[in-house]
């Protein structure tokens, strides 16, 4: 009571930051007088005198409201759009990095550029980050005319962009791109080996569309560069084929944390079974340490079994198994599960096997966008997970006002007792809405149920469209259809962020159709006419209600049912959303659903009946909050263990980064060198031990095998008067003048090289090793909980000895690499250029061998394909790594294709 009055008189915390933004507004409103008044020529000059009192001196925020100034009137004249008041606040509160939370249809797009060309007269480079490449490739073509009337350039980076291209969006003033695209290319920058390759070449200020879906939704996951391992496909298809043969006695499944379990009667059935088929050895048990891997992927094929369905968590398109984010009904190629589960559900659907991958590099979302120095963002739904925001990221969330009021109908859930009442009432509810004009947009939260529904529809006679992960390619024109008089569409919850759904449909969507059924109109001719038919349509929508949003259940989080919500609505628009829930949904189900179906059963509701009442809104919120609460535990447990991760990851690439910008790196090497020599004298010669207690002859293999020098220790150890110390200043001189001569023979350029390209290759190589310890690390230190030890402390400490025998073993391998080549003598160069020449040779003769063949029938694949090429290597498999050899990455593929090995079978996944 007491807060309530408080608000009343002193307002919210968010009333008082969008108080603090009214003068900011009025000045820049001051200006915008002055700024009409300047040609084009002038507001470009006018971005180069304010980056050049920035550079002067003055503060960013002292020239926010010139800049914005600016900015709108750039926009008036590029877009014919002039930015609203709340919309220059959302830029302010960006700019002061914080999440700007803005309705549907109030213009994000269009606020970025503000808080975008701000910051991007530092000269420092904005990234504008956005939910997919549709959407960024959209953004960036559509704002590129506003911040190019401004003299800014714009770049859009998308997957498999030329080098060249992407180098060059990277270097502009504003570049838009995907979250994944932003995470992987800083991955693969820090496995480049030459300076000039990495393209982000700084952190500064980052914006972010749709936050909430980006920094909470999907950061669950981390991004992995991985390469190919050992192919274990027939394990795979072994093991599925005995899924089938269990019971419900013999597993047990946990809906809420998504895991199974193995009952004893299950593990008696899988081990006589597993003995019965040849998979476990017959003098081994499941319990036995060796049958480890075996017992994985049989709850790898479990769980494949039983908590994957297709068409919900996965759709098989093209014999492959590609995954749909369960947040917004997307699909994902490319993105596979790890450990083995992709796996399982490829052999599950009879798919072919993809092999199994290595970490080469990885990093959290969460890690990665606090890379950032400034990071801000936009959503329509971010105050629900507003602490998490602020814990993980440091970011407030300011919801801003709309800029006219909503008179959106929200109506209190109706609660069925089974799916088929439940699915009987939307029926129905569509065919009133449809009957009157009204469009109809249907949510629901799989694949499955939006086709199950959609037969539903077909068999009642009501024409509809529907948009889920298999007609994702239309999704902006089945948007853009969505608000036609009597429109009916279904969607999986990824309908339309990004595109608005306008009442009475698309003006550019029915333009683009008009010139692409006859080109031969007169564009303008065709606008007006069509806009003049879209002001009449607009009007009778807005007079059947406006948008109808009809959700189909509740989802796991309130914020995909708050942006379902607001589809409708948009700047004032009448509108309507509705949910229909059932007991049998899967949130009812799992959150106790019994419970009220006794109550129900008691208030004695007839067939077709529902409740509707506040309190059950209330219930299901709790329920969602609870969810919601346990998925943030997830994320920041799964955050403190990367974090012992990350400020190694840290130190690695900012080593790779200092190495690639060092010019002569002989220092460090002589110090590894130095600092290896030392290990070595003090494990064969103990401090304050006697001459007869020396090893020297063990220090003498030990000096040829890691430095691969030949220096007369054993001598050295029988004179008079030597030390340790001397000692190891002796082998300190012999190794210098190795390296003196190594630098000789090669040319000191060369020897720099040299050293720059086995120092990066060999961290390279170490910390892939040190990812795979530390992957196998945190999947057994929570059983140390049993022990009453804390799992993330026990982590910490040993991942910290973990880097340091990194560390230690970096510097063995460098100087024992180093002490080991030697320039090649001509017969080696001979017999080198012979091999090559043949191999050239090869080539010629399969190209020849290609031309000569019969032309192919159309589609016919085999026929086309050149005839297979002769194998280098004797007893080569394509299919088993173990008969490909050693080749070095650069050396000719085993498989005699002609291609260098890393671009053929070691190319990297």
């Amino acid at each position: 009571m007491l807060g309530k009055l408080a608000r009343k008189v002193f307002g919210t915390p968010n009333d008082r930051k969008i108080k603090a933004t009214r003068p900011l507004v009025e000045q820049i409103n001051a200006l915008e007088p002055e700024f009409e008044k300047l040609d084009d020529a002038g507001l470009i000059a006018k971005t180069e005198e304010l980056k050049g009192r920035l550079a002067g001196g003055e503060a960013l925020d002292a020239l926010l409201p010139e800049a914005f100034a600016n900015c709108r009137e750039a926009a008036k004249r590029a877009l014919g759009l002039r930015a609203f008041d709340v919309q220059l606040m959302g830029g302010i509160f960006m700019h002061q990095g914080n999440i700007s939370e803005m309705k549907t249809g109030e213009g994000k797009t269009l606020v970025a550029t503000f808080p975008a060309y701000l910051n991007a007269l530092t000269g420092r480079g904005v990234h504008i980050v956005t939910v997919n490449d549709y959407l960024a490739r959209r953004d960036a073509e559509w704002m590129s005319k506003v911040y190019g009337a401004l003299g800014m350039t714009t770049g859009v980076v998308y997957p498999r962009q030329p080098e060249d291209e992407k180098a060059q969006a990277y270097a502009c003033d504003i570049t838009y791109a995907t979250n994944n695209e932003l995470g992987f290319d800083y991955l693969r920058d820090n496995m480049k080996s030459e300076l000039a390759q990495i393209h982000q070449k700084d952190h500064y200020f980052a914006i972010v569309d749709e936050v909430d879906s980006i920094l909470i939704d999907e950061a669950r996951t981390p991004l992995i560069i991985s390469g190919p391992a050992q192919d274990r496909s027939e394990l795979y298809v072994a093991i599925d084929k005995l899924i089938p043969d269990l019971d419900e006695t013999h597993y047990t499944i946990d809906e809420k944390t998504r895991n199974v379990t193995f009952t004893d009667e299950g593990n008696e059935f899988l081990e006589e079974h597993l003995h019965a088929r040849g998979i476990l050895p017959e003098d081994q048990t499941l319990y036995d340490p060796e049958s480890t891997t075996i017992v994985h992927h049989v709850n790898q094929g479990l769980r494949a079994h039983k908590l994957f369905a297709k068409d919900k968590e996965y759709i098989v398109r093209d014999s492959e198994v590609v995954l749909i984010d369960e947040f917004t009904g997307r699909m994902m190629p490319g993105r596979r599960l790890s450990d083995g589960l992709h796996q399982a559900i490829e052999a599950k659907e009879d798919c072919k096997i993809q092999p199994e991958n290595v970490t080469l590099a990885s990093v959290t979302f969460q890690n990665y966008f606090r890379l950032y120095e400034k990071l801000a963002g936009m959503t329509g739904t971010a105050a629900t997970e507003a602490e998490e925001f602020g814990e993980i990221y440091g970011l407030g969330v300011v919801e801003v006002p709309t800029n006219r009021p909503i008179a959106r109908q929200d109506d209190d859930d109706k609660v069925f007792r089974t799916a088929r009442e439940k699915y009987d009432a939307i029926v129905d509810q569509i065919r009133q809405a449809h009957e009157k004009g009204q469009p109809v947009l249907v949510g629901t939260t799989s694949i499955e149920k939006s086709e199950m529904l959609s037969d539903l529809l077909t068999k009642a006679g009501l024409k509809h469209n529907v948009l889920n992960a298999r007609q994702h390619e239309q999704e902006a024109q089945i948007v853009g259809d969505a608000g036609k008089l009597g429109a009916i569409t279904i969607a999986t919850n990824m309908a339309g962020r990004g595109t608005d759904i306008k009442l009475g449909g698309n003006v550019d969507f029915k333009v683009m159709e008009a010139l692409a059924a006859d080109p031969d109109n007169n564009p303008d001719e065709i606008r007006q006419r069509i806009e003049e038919a879209h002001a009449a349509d607009e009007e009778a929508v807005k007079a059947a209600g406006g948008l109808f949003v009809l959700a189909t259940e509740r989802h796991e989080s309130r914020r995909i049912d708050n942006q379902l919500r607001g589809r409708s609505g948009r700047q004032g628009d009448p509108g309507r959303s509705s949910f229909y829930l059932s007991l049998d949904d899967d949130l009812m189900r799992i959150f106790g659903s019994e419970r009220l179906d006794k109550v129900l059963s008691t208030l004695g509701m007839k067939e077709g009946e529902a409740i509707e009442h506040p309190w059950v809104n209330k219930s299901l919120e709790r329920a969602q909050a609870k969810v919601e609460g346990r998925n943030f535990d997830i994320r920041k447990q799964l955050l403190k263990f990367d974090d012992v991760m990350n400020d190694q990851r840290k130190v690695i690439f900012s080593q790779r980064r200092e190495i690639m910008e060092a010019e002569d790196l002989s220092d460090i090497i002589q110090d590894m060198r130095f600092q290896v020599i030392d290990d070595l004298v003090t494990a064969y010669i103990p401090p304050r031990s006697y001459a007869d207690q020396w090893d020297t002859q063990g220090l003498y293999a030990a000096v040829l095998e890691k430095l691969g020098f030949d220096a007369p220790v054993i001598a050295w150890g029988d004179e008079e008067g030597v030390d340790a110390d001397v000692i190891r200043e002796r082998l300190e001189e012999a190794s210098d003048k190795q390296m003196a001569d190594k630098a000789e023979a090669f040319g000191p350029d060369t020897m720099r090289q040299i050293e720059k390209q086995i120092l990066l290759q060999t961290i390279d190589g170490k910390w892939r090793e040190h990812l795979l310890t530390l992957e196998h690390l945190r999947a057994v230190v929570g059983f140390r909980g049993y022990a009453q030890r804390d799992p993330l402390n026990e982590y910490k400490s040993e991942a910290f000895q973990l880097f340091q025998g990194l560390l230690d073993s970096l510097r063995e391998e460098v100087s024992q690499k180093l002490g080991q080549i030697r320039p090649m003598t001509e017969e080696e160069q001979k017999a080198m250029m012979q091999q090559i020449a043949a191999q050239q040779a090869q080539l010629q003769r399969q190209a020849d061998a290609a031309a000569e063949q019969t032309p192919a029938a159309p589609g016919d694949d085999a026929a086309a394909a050149a005839p297979a090429a002769e194998p280098l290597v004797a007893g080569f498999d394509e299919t088993d790594p173990a008969t490909w050899g050693n080749p070095g990455r650069n050396e000719p593929c085993p498989c005699g294709s002609g291609n260098k090995f890393k671009h053929c079978h070691g190319r990297l996944a």
